[in-house]
């Protein structure tokens, strides 16, 4: 143990600090070692008379959902000038093997671990996504990426134009790049038919549930991830409310809402089990009175879960 919080130490706080001097740009950190599950730091600024959460959402790289659970009180259209924001900037990593691309729906965010050239060290990259809307739910499970393109044209699927005619909108066949193509500058094609992780030229829906199962990202975002995924990278996408993960000896829970209709039972039942194995892992005991006050909130901030030693009988 001594020897993980040493490393903890040594790797994972510069990356701290250095988010917390530079809050814009997409977040990248070096990877953890096994053992350790969180990156990067809580951040905050203070709103400009004219801001909304949209634009902080966009200056500083979060999505919409994210930040809107971090400040739950905080209005979204008027916060009003110098209200002090919680940027949502530090992130318990997704379970499972960290390689290739994770999208965490409930959480509207995408995680890549790129593969480190020799003699560097491994990073992950996180970015706030948009996902598909309830009747255009984004697939779960193991893709990868078939195709990349620059500059794409839009062929919207014939479910698409259908819905948009019982609006009154007619869609053309193809849609050309430009400033009226959905997709952006760029696109990376799953081997699912028709869906695509992609720029937009609507980058204030990035971080809710808009889309029509694609996955849609900040342009400046899909401008620096598009050069470097290659043709094969391995997509997991999974909808995992709930994570729970340990920095050195303290443990963190990151709750969001689920996306689906869920009884708030299963999801608690959930939690307990997620929390009772990290726990029994490391010899520890639950405060469960305070635990359950993290899973009410339901913030997607990672939040430090209470823990006393754990109780040995003597003999």
């Amino acid at each position: 143990m001594k020897n993980l919080i040493k490393t903890l130490r040594s790797v994972v706080l510069p990356a701290w600090l250095l988010l917390a001097a530079v809050p814009v740009a997409a977040a990248s950190f070096i990877l953890p070692p096994e053992g350790v599950d969180l990156v990067g730091a809580p951040n905050w600024m203070h709103t400009r008379h004219e801001d909304t959460l949209l634009d902080v959402a966009r200056d500083y790289s979060v999505g919409y959902h994210e930040l809107q659970r971090a400040n739950q009180g905080v209005d979204t259209w008027i916060p009003g000038g110098g209200t002090r924001v919680l940027l949502p900037t530090r992130y318990v990593l997704p379970p499972g093997p960290r390689e290739g691309i994770i999208i965490n729906l409930p959480e509207y965010r995408l995680y890549y671990f790129p593969k480190p050239a020799k003699g560097e060290r491994a990073e992950v990259q996180t970015y706030p996504i948009s996902i598909g809307k309830m009747d255009w739910n984004t697939p779960l499970g193991t893709h990868r990426i078939i195709g990349k393109q620059e500059k794409p044209s839009w062929y919207p699927p014939e479910s698409i134009r259908q819905a948009r005619a019982e609006r009154g909108e007619i869609l053309p066949r193809v849609v050309p790049p430009g400033p009226d193509n959905p997709l952006g500058n760029y696109a990376m094609r799953l081997n699912l038919t028709s869906y695509l992780i992609h720029g937009t030229n609507n980058p204030d829906g990035v971080g809710m549930r808009v889309t029509s199962g694609c996955i849609r990202m900040f342009p400046e975002h899909i401008e620096r991830l598009f050069p470097l995924v290659p043709v094969g990278t391995p997509v997991r996408i999974m909808s995992e409310p709930i994570k729970v993960g340990w920095a050195a000896d303290t443990l963190y829970a990151e709750v969001h809402p689920p996306l689906e209709e869920e009884s708030e039972s299963q999801l608690r039942m959930r939690f307990t089990s997620l929390l009772r194995a990290a726990a029994y892992e490391r010899g520890v005991e639950i405060d469960w009175a305070r635990a359950d006050v993290i899973f009410a909130a339901a913030t997607g901030v990672p939040t430090e879960v209470p823990l006393r030693e754990l109780r040995v009988a003597t003999p």
